[in-house]
């Protein structure tokens, strides 16, 4: 039997290849569309959900064809834990350029505690705010795996905290003991993005001057000495 060729006996039409189309060139897979899906499934998934938020949606959002994001990512969960590991990289980037920033001017632990409140304000509240509230809201839909790894990069994240907080606790300035301060302290600042809006409710400073009068102990006077 002669080889099957690539041409039907009755014509020059080449075969369809199964399986995946092939990329046009603006699904190629580069950086720059790969994080143009990050930021477009941030946006929809803090909007509708992970489950409400298709792949459609999201490809229809840079301008894909519906399966296109596949190329990129093996699957919507795939995407997903995308989002939370590029937010929680950022937030990291940010928290250590503010505290770098604040070192220079030598700031007390009170001050610092305001910088990093005041930052972490910026990464729920400000722009291109959408990659933490996922992965505060969606995290039980990751694999195990993939909230291990997302939970390394938290524990780095709020590992800056713990000096500045137990420095306070010895200045006797913390309400509560460090690991429950440090909890509480980041439940109450987080949930601000189920509440917040920056066109009713106060600035992200004075945000930050309320949670620090919430946190701690105004600061001791001292006493006058008699004679």
């Amino acid at each position: 039997m002669d080889a099957v060729t690539p041409f039907q006996a009755g014509g020059n039409t080449a075969r369809r290849p199964r399986g995946r189309p092939r990329k046009t060139l603006g699904e190629r897979d580069d950086g720059n569309r790969r994080m143009e899906l990050v930021s477009a499934a941030a946006k929809l998934f803090r909007r509708k959900g992970f489950d409400g938020a298709s792949t459609r949606d999201i490809a229809a959002a840079v301008g894909m064809h519906s399966g296109s994001p596949f190329y990129h990512f093996k699957s919507k969960g795939a995407l997903l834990h995308a989002v939370m590991e590029q937010g929680m990289r950022s937030a990291l980037d940010r928290q250590t350029a503010a505290l770098q920033s604040a070192s220079q001017s030598k700031f007390d632990a009170s001050s610092l505690l305001r910088v990093l409140i005041r930052n972490h304000f910026d990464v729920l509240l400000g722009p291109g705010s959408d990659f933490i509230p996922v992965m505060l809201y969606e995290s039980r839909s990751l694999t195990a795996r993939q909230r291990a790894s997302i939970a390394r990069l938290r524990s780095d994240y709020e590992s800056n905290w713990e000096p500045v907080l137990e420095a306070l606790a010895e200045q006797g300035r913390l309400h509560g003991p460090v690991t429950l301060a440090r909890l509480l302290i980041f439940g109450a600042l987080n949930w601000s993005v189920q509440w917040f809006d920056a066109k009713k409710d106060a600035s992200l400073d004075d945000l930050t001057d309320a949670a620090l009068a919430l946190f701690l102990h105004a600061p001791m006077r001292a006493r006058k000495v008699t004679a």
